[in-house]
């Protein structure tokens, strides 16, 4: 089958389809934490121990990453007049939306076990269905984008429209928190997923539906050349660590709101921070995007980790100099911080894209809901291991008459980020030309 050009609409909606589920995403990651596990001081009573929400949020994302390699080679073998990819999302989209809802309205006037249940079961069924609406929608990048210049402008346009969710997410979320509490916050967002990500779908229903023919590899046999593609396994023990620091300090901020600045409107604080880190972001995304168009997307994705290494420790320096406000030092720190994100958002797609057509090139045969089943397994797996290094860092302290667990965590996301920045060092990906393969009844 021979790809057909990147369609406007195309190249619009798709990335659209990020807008949503990125607030949902970022929303979750700024506040579930400090939904069930408020510091000390706050004006809302603890539903869990910090200690005992970190777990959960561990076991409850390693448990179900496994599924996004399985589904992802399911989606891969799946064929009908609707093509390999729509009938997950259709499926997936709205039952995402529910729980993503239900995780922010708890049972009330449970008690710790009751409360820790039913927040590892809606943690789950939330993960599960929200791996159907987008491990095969990631896997749709490939075969809607044929060239490394389209992979690279369509990945550029979905980072800003995943900049503009987070920003909904994490500032939005804020305060919609801040004034209507954490129901009203959930259920905006989960509507704004659901929608964002059906617009999304309707953009790419005509090119998803002329899909290559279905993959006749076994479950065994995908995994197994998987695990043989050095390539592969190299960038994405980079991008598991990148992954992990950048959670972690999405997840440090309310505690950064009243540790380091002593304030207690997190919910007016965590806004501001946030927008200061995307607007920096968002100014960073045409640079990254030019150096990955003069090299590759690769060489630009190493930049990022470099200069992320390189900036995530002065969050530690907050509110240390001497005569300068440390509402400013935070400010000017989150500007540093905030340019080097643009990497993580813009290259993971161009990069597993280019190894998916290797893997063709080696095996006759399309099989991108693997590669990118595999890279959301290893991407639930760096969310999962974020809380928990942060809560135990935390337990070092995470008041302003103790604050050093708040301190340590930027240096230690920036030790995380050298290593994959190390781990990438030797990575190559060259980006070969579209292998034509049969279409369906072809």
């Amino acid at each position: 089958m021979r790809p057909l050009a990147l369609s406007r609409r195309a190249s619009i909606f798709y990335p659209m389809g990020y807008l949503g589920v990125e607030a949902l995403t970022q929303a979750r990651n700024v506040w579930l934490l400090y939904c069930y596990a408020p510091p000390a001081g706050a004006d809302r009573v603890a539903l869990l121990r910090l200690s005992t929400i970190s777990i959960i949020l561990f076991a409850g994302k390693l448990l179900e990453a496994f599924d996004d390699t399985l589904i992802g080679w399911w989606s891969d073998r799946s064929g009908g007049r609707l093509g390999r990819r729509i009938p997950f999302v259709l499926a997936g989209t709205p039952l995402m939306a529910l729980f993503g809802f239900l995780l922010f309205v708890p049972p009330a006037h449970s008690g710790g076990v009751v409360t820790a249940l039913y927040l590892f079961l809606i943690l789950e069924l939330f993960y599960l269905s929200a791996t159907f609406a987008s491990a095969p929608y990631d896997a749709l990048l490939p075969e809607i984008a044929s060239t490394d210049a389209e992979r690279v402008d369509l990945s550029a346009r979905r980072v800003y429209f995943g900049v503009v969710g987070a920003a909904v997410g994490m500032v939005g979320s804020g305060l919609l928190v801040a004034r209507f509490g954490f129901g009203v916050m959930a259920a905006v967002m989960a509507l704004l997923a659901f929608a964002s990500r059906y617009l999304g779908l309707f953009g790419v229903w005509r090119p998803a539906r002329r899909s290559v023919a279905s993959s006749q590899v076994g479950l065994r046999a995908s995994i197994q050349l998987m695990l043989q593609n050095r390539e592969l396994l190299r960038f994405m023990a980079s991008f598991v660590l990148f992954q992990a620091a950048l959670t972690m300090l999405i997840g440090l901020l309310p505690y950064y709101v009243g540790g380091i600045l002593r304030r207690d409107a997190e919910g007016i604080w965590v806004p501001i921070l946030t927008a200061v880190g995307l607007g920096t972001m968002v100014l960073a995304i045409p640079l990254f995007t030019r150096l990955a168009r003069r090299t590759t997307p690769l060489r630009g994705y190493r930049a990022a980790m470099l200069l992320a290494a390189a900036t995530f420790p002065l969050l530690f320096l907050s509110g240390l100099a001497p005569g300068i406000p440390v509402e400013a030092q935070a400010l000017a720190a989150l500007v540093l911080v905030g340019a080097p994100l643009a990497g993580i958002f813009l290259f993971p797609g161009p990069i597993i894209a280019n190894l998916c057509d290797l893997d063709a090139a080696r095996t006759a045969t399309r099989r991108e809901g693997v590669f990118y089943g595999a890279q959301a397994f290893v991407e639930k797996v760096a969310t999962s291991l974020a809380p928990l290094s942060l809560g135990l860092l935390l337990l070092l302290g995470s008041s302003a008459a103790n604050p050093l667990g708040i301190r340590l965590a930027g240096p230690a996301a920036a030790l995380m980020v050298f290593g994959g920045y190390l781990i990438a060092g030797g990575l190559t990906v060259p980006a070969p030309e579209p292998v034509e393969l049969p279409a369906v009844g072809g």
